[in-house]
């Protein structure tokens, strides 16, 4: 039976520096004694118990994560907005919709942390992950035409190259910036940053919701038919 294979303790320093923050924040006390009882339960969590180990990329970019928190905020703050404007102006005529997004990465970390920062934002929630296919679906609030639901997968890729710009592999970032310069999608038309935008189009939403049901020029119009006239010759 072979061992199943670990990283580094310097791969996984910055994921332990991590784990003990988060065990000093559930309980309020970051003092000595207990931040080195959470070092003790991260070392156990990952080098003991039987967990598929966290492949890190071995690089962080401090300047694009904090563009990210900046705009991520910002954008959390205008989707909320956006939100409480749907519920009030479109109310039950707000039709929603699950939306497919595949992503180009095929790491687990960067697959959930893009699920996790859209589920964040006000407008959508994840509710599948297909892993072998590196797609997640999401519940999108508002996404009444096929062009809607492609700019949410827009927003989510957006979502997805800022995670790749801030600890994604080199050669996922290197893929990136060429599909940029290739002009791959309109995201790739977007400044080389980390900066995202809210998955939520409410302006156009809002006004497409308050005209009714159904949106301009998804309708179908019943085509009028010509009834045959009976003639004396047809009648019995």
């Amino acid at each position: 039976m072979s061992s199943r294979p670990k990283n580094s303790l310097l791969v996984e320093l910055p994921l332990l520096v991590w784990l003990v923050l988060v065990w000093g924040a559930l309980w309020g006390d970051f003092g000595l004694g207990n931040l080195l009882f959470g070092a003790v339960l991260a070392l156990l969590v990952t080098w003991v118990l039987y967990l598929p180990p966290v492949q890190l990329s071995g690089r962080f970019n401090l300047l694009q994560s904090a563009l990210f928190a900046v705009t991520f905020v910002w954008q959390v703050a205008k989707a909320s907005v956006d939100v409480m404007l749907v519920a009030i102006l479109v109310g039950p005529r707000a039709r929603s919709a699950v939306v497919g997004v595949e992503l180009r990465t095929r790491s687990d970390l960067l697959l959930t942390a893009t699920g996790h920062t859209m589920a964040l934002i006000p407008g959508s929630i994840l509710v599948e992950v297909d892993r072998a296919r590196s797609t997640l679906y999401f519940h999108a609030l508002n996404v009444r035409t096929p062009e809607e639901a492609e700019s949410f997968r827009r927003s989510a890729r957006q979502v997805e190259a800022a995670w790749i710009r801030i600890m994604g592999t080199r050669e996922e970032l290197a893929a990136l910036r060429a599909e940029r310069r290739g002009g791959g999608g309109a995201e790739a038309e977007q400044r080389d940053s980390a900066a995202i935008s809210s998955p939520v189009t409410a302006g156009q939403q809002i006004v497409g919701g308050r005209r009714g049901d159904v949106p301009t020029g998804t309708a179908e119009t019943p085509q009028a038919t010509e009834t045959p006239q009976t003639t004396e010759e047809d009648r019995p």
